[in-house]
């Protein structure tokens, strides 16, 4: 997770791609202009150890654009694919919302 929010930060379109399940992959990641991604906060994990093939996380994502800032809430669902960790897909939730 903390990998693929570095390559969102650094707009590393190859390895978001390459760590993205092949089944829920999409062609192009699309960027948001101006958005400054600042800050991954961990809120939870489940399952994803070295023994496991899938995992949870749920994660803050704080960004700004100017001097605005937010951030993105969402639960993002992980399977071992190849050996490696993939991210299959997440769901986006509003400030309070579980």
């Amino acid at each position: 997770m903390r990998s693929r929010f570095s390559a969102f930060a650094r707009q590393d379109e190859a390895y978001l791609l390459g760590s993205w399940h092949p089944a829920t992959r999409p062609e192009r990641v699309e960027f948001a202009d101006g958005t400054r991604w600042v800050r991954l906060e961990i809120v939870r994990t489940e399952d994803g150890g070295p023994g496991d093939e899938r995992g949870t996380v749920e994660f803050r994502a704080h960004y700004a654009v100017g001097y605005e800032t937010g951030e993105l809430h969402e639960v993002s669902r992980f399977v071992r694919h190849d050996g490696d960790w993939v991210y299959v897909r997440g769901k986006v939730t509003r400030a309070g919302e579980g």
